[in-house]
Order: C-alpha cells, then structure tokens, then sequence
C-alpha cells in the first residue's frame, strides 16, 4: 500500500499493467499493490499519448476532456485568460475542460485572406507566423499582387496578410516616386571614329504600373535599352567637335526620341542628359596639346597688343615734343633726373650745352 498525495487542480491518472482503472482529483489516497500514477496539471494542455485513444474510452476521464480536432484545411487559436497563446495546426489537442482560462477560436485557411477579426497584433507572435504570410507595402509603394500567376489587384500603403496554403501569393513592389537610371560607361564611336566612354543618366516615374508591370517583362531593362539605342544613333552621326559643341542640343533630341516609345511602357521620362564625356588617352594628350597651344596664341596675341599700345603711345609723346619744345626740355630734365639717381659722379669739361654733353656720356 502507498499514499497518493493529489494536489489542488491536478489530476492522477492511475494504471495497473497499462490499463486505465481510476482517475483521482485534488485529495489524499491509499493505493495498494503495484500501480502506475500518471499526475497533470489541469492548468496545461493535455499531452498527448500513443493510447490516447484507448485512455477517452474512460467515461470519467472523456468528461473531464476537451478534445479539438483540427483539419487540414483549418487553424485554432488558443486563448489563455483571453491573451492570445498559440495556434493549433492539423491534428488532435486536448486540453483539461475545468481550466476555464482557455479559448478556442477555429477559423478554415482555404481562402486567400486573413479573416479581419483576428487581431493584428498577433500575426508575429508564437507559432502564427508559420501559418499567415505577411506583406507590407511601403508610404512611397504600390504593390501588385498575383495569386497563381493571375494579376490580381493593385495594393495602397499597409499591411497585408495570407493565410499560408497551397495558393501561391506573389507581391511585386513598386516605388512610384521619381527616380534616376544611371547609364555608365557607354562605348560609342563617333562619326571620325574616335571613340567615346559617355555616362548618361534620364529621370523618370511611373505612371501605368499595369502596363510596366503587367503587360511588359523587366521593364527597366527595356528603357534602358531603348535609351541607349537612341544615344548611339545619335553620337554616331556626330564628330567629335559636333558633340563636344552641342552636348545640350544632344540631349534634348535624345529625350524627344525615346520619350513617346517609353510612354507605351507606361513610363514618363521627365529629364536626361550627358553627365560626362571620357576621351581615351591618347585623345586626351593631343586635346590638352591643343589647349595650351590656343593658350599660347591668346597670350601672345594679348603681348603684342600691348606692346602695339605701348608703340603707339611713345609714337604720341614723340610727337608731342616734336611740336612743342619746352615740352621736349621738361622731358631732358626729367631723364637727367633719373639718370642722377642712380650715378654717383658725374665730371664735364669745357662750355657747351650741359644737356647736351650729358646725352653724349650716357650714349657712349
């Protein structure tokens, strides 16, 4: 004989030789001879047993039980003290039917959509992820969905959840404010056959995301083919003079060509233009040669005007004095003056004109 302690809200489940004889609540027992005991809490789920079937057999044990069979096509979100605890998948569960705390919710998972009474707060919580798919469309976003391949709609800014089930649920994101395609190292020969690395860049929005995303395939890499097409047919009939002079008009008739083809894609091009024009080096060896030769040119042309100027303008001083002989005098002194400055001694001989001898001195 043994004691049998059962503790409040516990249940003992007492066996001989693997069969069920005797369920015990809460209390003191004496049990005699060999048995097996078995002790839940009534607080948890029941857990599940290969002879759980054999052990439901047991009235007293079966009206203590709740027993949730969950289909294939079917979840069950528990409840615990009405706060969301878990989600019960295919299968049996059995939970105790005295521990009032517990709540079922049952909901079928063939539909495409998330019943909008299940709260959102719960999507991410426990074990539900493995049975929603969540998607989340951004403020600047549109997102088209597909469901088995099918367009199906077109989706705002939000959360959006699917239940996770042989429908297959594609979301294809699309950003629809204005951006920038940058068009990078682009090899092209000119006319003269110089060949040029040009980087190219367009601005653009879209505008008809059924046409861009549904009707067309990779519609980025279609714009940027139809881009750079025009870039080449335009750079290749022009020399490379042409080009460097007109790389505005360039890109003005470049965004009047592809403008109305990238319209049909559902795409508006707002601007483009030529970022930058790379010359190979050999290029750039004779263009710099060519710079510092016009630099050359422009700065002897700017010495021989002014020394042209500066001719011109001793040709009408010496006229002035020409014409006017105290001028030519004040002019006289004016020199002495500063060939004084700089002569420490000066000896003259003999009569005559001062000005004069000193002009002989200094011609010697």
């Amino acid at each position: 004989m043994k004691k049998l302690q059962v503790k409040t809200n516990h249940v003992a489940l007492v066996s001989k030789q693997g069969e069920l004889q005797r369920v015990y609540t809460a209390g003191q027992y004496w049990l005699w001879g060999e048995k097996e005991v078995m002790e839940y809490n009534m607080a948890e789920a029941f857990g599940m047993r290969r002879d759980i079937d054999a052990l439901l057999q047991n009235a007293e044990l079966n009206a203590m039980l709740e027993v949730i069979d969950v289909m294939d096509n079917e979840v069950v979100l528990v409840y615990r003290n009405k706060v969301f605890n878990n989600v019960l998948g295919a299968g049996r569960h059995i939970y105790w039917k005295s521990a009032k705390e517990y709540s079922f919710e049952r909901y079928n998972t063939e539909g495409l959509e998330v019943d909008k009474s299940i709260a959102r707060n719960i999507t991410g919580k426990s074990n539900m992820p493995s049975y929603v798919r969540m998607y989340t469309v951004g403020a600047n976003e549109k997102g088209l969905l597909f469901v088995d391949g099918q367009f199906q709609e077109i989706l705002n800014a939000g959360e959006y959840r699917y239940w996770k089930n042989d429908i297959k649920v594609q979301i294809i994101l699309v950003d629809v404010r204005q951006q920038v395609m940058d068009m990078n190292g682009q090899e092209i020969l000119t006319k003269d056959k110089v060949q040029l690395r040009i980087n190219f860049n367009l601005v653009y929005q879209v505008q008809d995301l059924l046409k861009a995303y549904v009707n067309n395939k990779d519609v980025e890499k279609q714009m940027y083919n139809v881009v750079q097409l025009m870039l080449r047919e335009k750079v290749g009939r022009m020399s490379f003079d042409e080009l460097m002079e007109n790389k505005e008009n360039l890109s003005v008739e470049i965004l009047a060509g592809v403008r109305e083809e990238i319209a049909t894609l559902g795409i508006e091009v707002r601007m483009c233009g030529i970022k930058d024009i790379i010359l190979p080096g050999d290029i750039r060896e004779i263009m710099n040669q060519v710079l510092i030769a016009e630099k050359k040119a422009q700065a002897n042309m700017i010495t021989r005007r002014e020394e042209t100027a500066a001719t011109r303008s001793l040709l009408n001083t010496a006229k002035l004095m020409e014409e006017n002989e105290m001028l030519m005098r004040l002019k006289e002194m004016e020199y002495i003056e500063k060939i004084a400055d700089k002569v420490g001694e000066i000896s003259l001989s003999g009569g005559g004109n001062v000005l004069k001898q000193l002009k002989e001195v200094f011609s010697r």
